[in-house]
């Protein structure tokens, strides 16, 4: 139901799932666990898998910080944005690979859920996109010490609120792991 005309594709979106981002991340293996099962599912349904990932001085591109998790490995031919902004659209081609790809459906995992996921999946719905978060499957750091809520609390309220998100034309929606079709 996108508004993006002749774009009728999902696309996987992987956010950040960096070993600097997610070293002291909230339920860590199985967000990761749940991401590899999504990944492969992507890949056996022909689905882009699209990886994105994040440099800034806590993550210089090349360090270790800034790799992505060993338990995740990018695919020959699948798409890497590199990203320096919270959205994953913001001074990228992530539009562009959609675009190529005609994806008007993102299915989005990675981390962190208060910052870079929330960008992005605030960012796709206003451009028009259909936005399926995963919610089993992205994560975030204990930022209580600063006034946030704790990690879990994070990740439910915005599971919470993105499944009552609407738009005319666009749908958005939670569904966990377990539950996520993608139809190529």
């Amino acid at each position: 139901m996108t508004t993006l005309t002749d774009r009728p594709g999902t696309a996987l979106l992987v956010i950040d799932v960096q070993n600097g981002v997610m070293a002291a991340s909230h339920d860590t293996e199985a967000v990761i666990e749940r991401i590899g099962g999504l990944v492969a599912r992507a890949r056996e349904a022909h689905v882009p898998v699209v990886w994105v990932q994040h440099s800034s001085e806590e993550l210089p591109v090349g360090s270790e910080q800034w790799e992505y998790v060993p338990q995740l490995q990018r695919a020959d031919g699948e798409a890497l944005v590199a990203k320096e902004h919270g959205d994953s659209f913001e001074a990228t081609d992530l539009e562009q690979v959609l675009a190529e790809a005609a994806v008007g459906r993102l299915v989005v995992t990675g981390a962190q859920t208060d910052a870079c996921i929330r960008s992005t999946i605030h960012g796709a719905f206003t451009r028009g996109y259909d936005v399926v978060l995963v919610g089993d499957a992205h994560t975030t750091e204990d930022l209580s010490a600063y006034g946030a809520p704790a990690p879990g609390d994070v990740i439910a309220h915005t599971n919470l609120y993105w499944g009552f998100q609407s738009a005319p034309g666009r749908t958005a929606a939670v569904v966990p792991a377990a539950d996520v079709a993608f139809a190529g």
